[in-house]
């Protein structure tokens, strides 16, 4: 049986917002490893289910959907985040620590 990953995405690191990151998500785990294509080099897979990803508002709803539908799944809880605040004229402090 396929068994599936239920987990709240992190913050894109290429943004400063928090869009999309208040819904958990449910992707199955890789049941085939990935291969290299020999031609180009290119690096595949044949396992169709790691495509699915499917979008929760909580993770109830998550939990519930797994239990239905009979996929044994597995929670990672998110860490809560640590804000370091800078100022910009910290970058030019002296005595600064490389």
């Amino acid at each position: 049986m396929i068994k599936a990953r239920i987990y709240q995405p992190d913050k894109n690191a290429m943004q400063s917002g928090m869009a999309k990151t208040q819904r958990w998500r449910l992707e199955f785990v890789p049941e085939k490893p990935y291969f290299v294509d020999p031609l180009m080099g290119w690096t595949g897979m044949t396992d169709m289910p790691q495509e699915i990803h499917l979008g929760f508002p909580t993770r109830d709803a998550a939990e519930n959907y797994a239990k239905r539908e009979g996929i044994p799944y597995e929670v990672f809880l998110p860490k809560p985040r640590r804000q370091v605040r800078k100022t910009y004229a910290d970058n030019f402090k002296f005595g600064k620590v490389q």
